[in-house]
């Protein structure tokens, strides 16, 4: 893991960790590269779709219905794998989402699956 950045927990609405930041890299909780959150906290996935943006809580949410979706952005270099932390602080309390909002980590995970993962996806098409 490379000095000097800080791993930030991502929690989901019930308050369990779903995901890791090292800016500007998520990793799933083996470590995996899931995504990137670009400066503006917009999260994309490893193939560059936008999933949601980043709050302060931090939580990844999205609305539940889009009318329409964000251009597709080139991601950034392939990240190493990360080893996760053994202990993890408690989730802070969190506001509610809007209705009109989901979690991404428990209602859409599979909008952030590891990189290489999208590989067997494209050939189902």
């Amino acid at each position: 893991m490379p000095t000097g950045k800080k791993l930030i927990p991502i929690f989901t609405t019930h308050g369990d960790v779903g995901a890791f930041l090292l800016y500007p890299y998520l990793y799933d909780l083996q470590g995996e590269w899931i995504g990137w959150v670009s400066s503006d906290r917009m999260v994309y996935s490893v193939l560059g779709y936008h999933v949601g943006m980043l709050t302060k809580d931090p939580r990844i949410i999205s609305p539940q219905a889009r009318s329409e979706m964000l251009p597709r952005r080139t991601p950034p270099p392939h990240p190493e794998s990360i080893r996760p932390p053994a202990r993890i602080p408690l989730a802070p309390i969190m506001a509610d989402i809007p209705s009109n909002m989901m979690d991404v980590l428990v209602d859409a995970p599979e909008q952030l699956l590891p990189y290489g993962f999208g590989d067997l996806i494209d050939d189902m098409d």
